[in-house]
């Protein structure tokens, strides 16, 4: 019998695979700037702080740095910074990444006790000669630029932790929301592009573990002359696939972005016999303006900020 791993990969690579266009949309905005995408639904309330910024024309890097603290700040989002469930020994440990014009990087991993890792991310960028810090390092080099060392963990998230606890089933579920990320992209009115990703990473996850959130490449990537990328879902396939980079470099050939993202999206389902639980989305945006988005199955959505409108679209998907 010819697995489905099989099959995809020898209906893709000889040009046989079907084009499933459920939920599908072109890629819009072309030549609208400044623009803000991000993940989720709670990337409105993010895009609108982003927007602010831009529609004054604010640069593209402050716009997703104080976007992206919007989700990092909200006790009732659980997947992304304060509120973030812990892993399973009941410790919020939190990732994340900055991406500018200049293909200048800052990231961190395993951060503990700080709110807002997006911003210690961008001083590791400007402060620092390297690109990024994990665990303890990471948190030192938080209180030496005068970021507080907080208690993350929420009496809620405390009470969901000591619920799992009673099974421990370290199980991910697509489209629920114990591993997604705020991912946002931005292009400015001087048409520089910058993005932001962050996030508190699958919940109840072994200690130490670290997805594609913070690794420049994999949930993020920028670059000025032609685009930018970010992920969410389940972040080791997402490593797998270097699946931001991928996304770039295919809109470098001359794919819009939507495609792009779905030419990741389908390198990842080659690479797995059983897809059925496991989810990854792509968004992105190019030069042009033009934004688009693609997941594995129904369920992802995106927040579009331009021309002081606010709203959230549903990606392709192909399963």
């Amino acid at each position: 019998m010819i697995s489905r791993k099989h099959f995809l990969k020898t209906a893709a690579f000889g040009g046989l695979l079907p084009f499933h266009n459920k939920g599908f949309l072109k890629s819009q905005g072309s030549g609208v700037k400044p623009l803000v995408v991000s993940t989720w639904e709670f990337g409105i309330e993010a895009n609108k702080v982003a927007w602010n910024i831009l529609s004054n024309k604010g640069a593209s890097i402050d716009a997703v740095e104080a976007g992206v603290k919007v989700p990092e700040a909200d006790s009732s989002n659980h997947t992304v910074g304060y509120g973030g469930f812990p892993d399973r020994e009941g410790k919020v440990t939190l990732d994340s990444c900055v991406m500018d014009h200049r293909n200048m990087a800052g990231s961190v991993a395993f951060l503990e006790h700080i709110k807002h890792p997006v911003s210690v991310a961008r001083k590791v960028m400007e402060e620092t000669p390297h690109i990024m810090l994990v665990g303890e390092g990471a948190l030192q080099f938080a209180l030496e630029q005068g970021f507080e060392k907080e208690n993350l963990l929420t009496a809620e998230a405390t009470r969901e932790w000591e619920n799992w606890k009673v099974e421990a089933e370290y199980r991910p579920v697509p489209n629920i929301e114990n591993h997604d990320t705020i991912g946002m992209l931005a292009i400015d009115a001087e048409g520089n592009l910058s993005g932001a990703c962050s996030t508190s990473g699958l919940a109840f996850k072994m200690r130490g573990r670290v997805g594609d959130s913070p690794l420049i490449g994999s949930g993020l990537y920028v670059d000025n002359e032609v685009g930018a990328a970010t992920a969410t879902g389940h972040g080791e396939e997402i490593i797998r696939v270097s699946g931001s980079h991928l996304v770039v470099e295919l809109m470098r050939q001359g794919k819009s972005p939507e495609e792009a993202c779905r030419e990741a999206v389908l390198r990842i389902i080659r690479n797995n016999d059983d897809v059925s639980e496991l989810q990854c989305g792509f968004l992105a945006i190019n030069k042009a303006g033009e934004y688009g988005a693609f997941a594995i199955r129904e369920g992802f959505n995106f927040a579009v900020s331009v021309q002081n409108k606010h709203e959230l679209v549903d990606s392709g998907y192909e399963l």
